[in-house]
């Protein structure tokens, strides 16, 4: 298939895009009643790996597949969204290899059978998405599935699975405050919600003392056996290693290959949720893992292509689709543990979409970034505007520039380092959509 054709899935889910309302519309009814005329997939699936959080989802669910295939096991995986195709949503696992995203024509044909199976009732394409996952879940037999949530997590249509091998609550920040609430004790609430009476919880690294009581006292109040970052589980870098503790002991494990210390964290939240949930992976499994993990569109460096051509001579361009202010605060570290490595002026390219807090965002790069440009996203019928956008990091303190694409954006930082005798260091993120439309645009599509 070409960049120019359409798969055969996307041309059932667009058809289905415009029958169904966008977004969410957060209830279990209409997912129950759609699963229930499947004939209840979600009741034939392998041990689940149930993630949520507002932060580090992916990354977890990225470190956990990578543990697990890299121990034999085959591995269901579906997050969302995705980047550049629908197919990067599921990812069918393969015994004894890396699992592979689903093929156009079985993913087409699953897409017909669920949205023949809703007869036309009112849903969200979401929910039709979500029903596809346990469909192909349950249809193809694997070891294990990880299965992310959308959005919250009570009321989000993957919370279904009765009795999952584990439930893991990631980082939790403000985010989606119109359908969680305004403060993020609410939004913990939410998102605890998948957490089942009686199966085991690993509860991630988490910022707030508010948050992490009420995560607690929900997990306590349900009878979960409970892990808890800091208290049962850690992680920290020791001359260039990782080393995990948990009450097995010390791991000597080298460090991710996902950059950033905050995703030592994650990774130490994937060994504790592997375990938890039954699986005995030997320590190289964790090894091997770790230092082949692969998490498209987070900090991802873009090694070539179409788009970065467009950049200064020997410039590191990293994408990141984080796109809150607990997302920009990690992303913002990782920078400057980049700048302490090798220093280079940080130039910023930016696009956000209306429902995130850009002030929150940009503050988290005040001193650090040089510039911002901004940049529309094409993803997304909800992109703001690059002018309103320039306007908010301008508030913040930043020198901005509202510009109409990214390879304008880059082609602007070559003129104005031209000189320099050190390359910049430019980072382009704000938004999953924007990341997607790069590295479409690029010609390095995630696989």
């Amino acid at each position: 298939m070409t960049a120019t054709q359409v798969s055969e899935a996307a041309q059932e889910i667009e058809k289905l895009l415009a029958l169904h309302p966008k977004g969410f519309d957060l209830s279990l009814d209409r997912i129950t009643r759609l699963l229930a005329a499947l004939g209840n997939p979600q009741e034939r699936l392998p041990p689940v790996i149930h993630v949520a959080g507002t932060n580090g989802k992916g990354s977890v669910t990225a470190f956990s597949r990578a543990i697990l295939e890299a121990a034999g096991l085959s591995v269901h995986v579906h997050t969302s969204p995705h980047l550049v195709n629908w197919h990067e949503r599921y990812r069918l696992g393969v015994k004894g290899g890396k699992g592979a995203l689903v093929g156009d024509r079985v993913l087409a044909d699953a897409v017909r059978r669920v949205a023949e199976a809703n007869a036309g009732q009112h849903i969200t394409v979401f929910e039709i998405l979500t029903a596809v996952t346990f469909l192909l879940f349950a249809e193809h037999p694997a070891d294990v599935a990880i299965i992310e949530v959308g959005l919250g997590g009570r009321f989000d249509a993957t919370n279904v699975i009765a009795r999952p091998a584990v439930s893991v609550i990631m980082p939790i920040s403000l985010d989606h405050q119109s359908y969680l609430g305004d403060r993020v004790e609410l939004i913990a609430a939410e998102k605890a919600g998948i957490m089942k009476r009686g199966c085991p919880v690993v509860i991630g690294h988490q910022e707030e003392d508010g948050v992490r009581d009420v995560l607690v006292a929900t997990a306590e109040r349900l009878g979960c056996p409970m892990s808890v970052y800091g208290q049962d589980f850690m992680a920290h870098e020791e001359f260039g290693r990782l080393v995990f503790q948990d009450e097995r002991g010390l791991a000597d494990l080298p460090l991710p290959r996902l950059p950033g210390r905050h995703q030592y964290a994650n990774a130490a939240a994937a060994i504790r949720a592997v375990r938890a949930a039954g699986f005995d992976i030997p320590e190289a499994a964790v090894e091997k893992g770790l230092a082949g993990v692969e998490w498209p569109g987070r900090l991802q460096r873009l090694g070539g292509g179409k788009l970065s051509h467009h950049g200064p001579p020997g410039a590191e361009i990293w994408v990141d689709g984080g796109h809150n202010p607990g997302a920009g605060q990690v992303i913002a570290e990782a920078m400057a543990s980049f700048e302490e490595r090798e220093p280079r002026p940080l130039f910023l390219i930016i696009g956000m979409i209306n429902t995130k807090d850009p002030v929150g965002y940009f503050k988290a790069f005040l001193d650090l970034a040089e510039q911002v440009f901004t940049v529309p996203i094409h993803g997304s019928d909800s992109g703001l505007d690059p002018v309103a956008l320039a306007e908010d990091a301008g508030a913040v303190g930043f020198e901005t520039t509202a510009t109409s694409s990214v390879a304008e954006a880059l082609g602007i930082i070559a003129e104005l380092v031209e000189e320099d005798p050190v390359p910049p260091r430019i980072l382009i993120g704000g938004s999953l959509y924007l990341v997607g439309d790069v590295l479409s645009e690029n010609g390095t599509p995630p696989r």
